[in-house]
């Protein structure tokens, strides 16, 4: 009899182990899964000047390099922050250029999903910069899911001065407010 408990006991001894280690590996499975962050596919940004009429071509050249700044700034933010995994627009150029040849990503009635699905990503990221003056400046950013085409996250920060600096915060900007809202990066 003394035999019969000590085996019995010894295979319940074994199923909690199991149910513990089963238990413990959906645990863990369940932990990665939410560490993992989604894709993202991130349009470059797009320039909207209310007085593009009065500048000179150095004007024009110098915010052409800040929108490729502030574009790779937010995609290189996003990654390092580990709030998306950005996804390589390359594969995917050539449809880019074509939207953006006629008309501007940020106000393109879901062109940028287009691009999304391509890409395979499930958000893809609009942002657009509307230059008021040299003294105020709009940096904006909506993050679409691209199976639903619902916006997750819509943002816009308001900076003064007309610098790579100033640019450089608005963006720091917002994605400290996407990084802040839990619901845009889940």
């Amino acid at each position: 009899m003394r035999g019969y408990l000590v085996h019995e006991g010894g295979r319940r001894l074994s199923r909690v182990c199991g149910v513990a280690l089963c238990l413990l590996a959906a645990a863990s499975q369940t932990a990665f899964a939410v560490a993992v962050p989604r894709s993202i596919a991130v349009m470059n940004c797009t320039l909207i000047d209310d007085n593009a009429a009065y500048n000179d071509a150095n004007t024009n050249r110098i915010q052409q390099a800040r929108i490729g700044m502030i574009s790779d700034d937010l995609r290189a933010q996003l990654r390092d922050r580990q709030l998306y995994r950005v996804a390589d627009n390359g594969p995917a150029s050539g449809m880019i250029a074509q939207l953006a040849s006629t008309q501007d990503m940020n106000a393109c009635n879901g062109c940028e999903l287009q691009v999304g699905r391509k890409l395979g990503v499930e958000r893809v990221g609009v942002c657009w910069v509307q230059k008021v003056s040299n003294l105020i400046i709009n940096i904006n950013l909506r993050v679409e899911d691209v199976a639903s085409g619902q916006a997750v996250f819509q943002r816009s920060v308001d900076i003064r001065g007309n610098t790579d600096l100033s640019w450089q915060r608005g963006v720091k900007a917002l994605v400290d407010r996407l990084a802040d809202d839990p619901d845009a990066t889940r």
